[in-house]
């Protein structure tokens, strides 16, 4: 029985994608790992790989497709003793593939709704409580070569379905693969966000009849961007700090290591030293070190600073893992290096996916302060605005003139309560004050 190719879930989050571009056409052979599609995902374009040797005999999705529901059939892959023959015609590319074939009853009726019968396949093995095990043609030939049972062989296919690298790779029984769970579906997020705010999107539409404007279409990512920032403010407590700190011994501070670093094409931003500080603060204050996890609360032990990323359309927060090991030049060249990759969207999910903490700076752009919204499963989020010569009094009750940051740590009070965000905003505000002990 011929293999549906589904459209794969590249991400945790992820509930559709583009097909951007197919790597292979109708009747090409590919193997196991083969590269056969680019797919979008709300957050990167990624390449998918071929889970099991066969031949293309039907490309179901055209490249190019938006919306493309997770587990739709998107191709069709031929193994062995298997021909363009066999394919279902009526299959359809927009209707996800169903949990498993329905079986006939015992009276030999058909299966609910009037869906056919599987084709005739060589014959299937099945556990011991009467289920079928679904495995390739190809995988069943070789677990019969190799001896082995494919009940105790987990499948890395899709549904479950066992595969040639999953025969190849068993050596011992191992566990029963578990029975794949139908996709969560949900309203689109859009239509969710218009529902919470009282108004239907036809309803919004009705009040600009008659006005100029032009329709811009919700790609992923900024379908995404409302989902969680909507649910960030409807279902995280926020509570906000704000801090002024001085920023003359650090310009001063930054100016002598750029000069020493400069011969090695090395030049730190500030940007870089408010990521070194959270990320030590974070280490002075474990217990701010947290993530809310639904019924318990994470405490991290490493450092891993996310940090906003603008591009066009939206924005990525990749995450500086263990940032709190790194020195500043080595934290300024992995920073440069995951904007410039999240602005051309190759960011891997692993590297915008995690931290505990993360840093929004709109300084660049002249804002002087703002609150940010935590970005789940985070504790808290720093929004960082521009440095400003300012007057303020020195310790010796004088004027002076000073360059001075505003910040505003957002916190979620599930996670963080006031007085200690109070203490990992001031470990933040004394690293950044004495930048010279954070090389300490």
């Amino acid at each position: 029985m011929p293999t549906e190719i589904l459209m794969p879930a590249l991400s945790p989050t992820m509930e559709e994608g583009t097909l951007a571009k197919w790597l292979v056409k109708e009747g090409d052979t590919v193997a196991s790992g083969d590269l056969i599609a680019e797919i979008e995902t709300d957050k990167a374009t990624m390449e998918f790989e071929a889970v099991d040797d066969g031949r293309i005999g039907k490309l179901l999705v055209a490249a190019g497709t938006e919306g493309v529901k997770v587990n739709t059939p998107i191709a069709i892959l031929l193994e062995d003793g298997e021909s363009e023959d066999d394919i279902n015609d009526n299959a359809s590319p927009s209707k996800p593939a169903p949990e498993a074939a329905p079986a006939a009853d015992a009276g030999g009726k058909a299966a609910p709704d009037g869906a056919p019968a599987p084709a005739a396949a060589p014959p299937a093995p099945g556990t011991t409580d009467g289920q079928r095990i679904f495995a390739s043609p190809l995988a069943r030939r070789i677990a019969a070569e190799k001896g082995l049972d494919l009940t105790a062989i987990a499948g890395s296919g899709p549904r479950g379905r066992i595969v040639k690298a999953d025969v190849e790779a068993a050596t011992a029984p191992a566990a029963k693969p578990a029975t794949a769970e139908a996709p969560q579906t949900s309203a689109p997020p859009q239509a969710a966000a218009a529902q919470a705010a009282g108004l239907s999107p036809d309803a919004v539409a009705r009040m600009y009849e008659g006005r100029a404007y032009e329709v811009v279409p919700l790609d992923g990512m900024r379908k995404t961007i409302a989902a969680r920032l909507t649910e960030a403010k409807q279902t995280i407590p926020h509570f906000y700090l704000r801090r002024d700190i001085r920023l003359d011994a650090l310009l001063d501070f930054r100016s002598t290591l750029n000069a020493q670093l400069g011969p090695r094409g090395v030049k730190l931003s500030v940007n870089d030293f408010i990521i070194k500080a959270s990320a030590l603060a974070l280490q002075q204050v474990p217990r701010a070190n947290a993530v809310w996890a639904g019924d318990r609360i994470l405490q991290l032990k490493p450092s891993d600073v996310a940090v906003a990323v603008a591009i066009e359309g939206g924005l990525f927060t990749p995450v500086l893992k263990d940032a709190e090991t790194k020195s500043l030049s080595q934290l300024s060249k992995e920073m440069k290096d995951l904007a410039t990759r999240a602005r051309d969207r190759k960011l891997a999910p692993q590297e915008y996916q995690g931290g505990s903490f993360a840093i929004s700076n709109l300084g660049m752009f002249g804002i002087d302060n703002f609150d940010a919204v935590i970005n789940p499963p985070h504790g808290a989020i720093l929004a960082v605005g521009a440095g400003v010569k300012k007057p303020v009094v020195n310790e010796a009750g004088e004027i002076e003139v000073a360059t001075v940051m505003s910040v505003t740590l957002s916190v979620d009070h599930r996670v963080i309560d006031g007085a200690l965000g109070a203490e990992l905003l001031q470990a933040i505000r004394d690293n950044l004050e004495n930048p010279l002990a954070m090389l300490a």
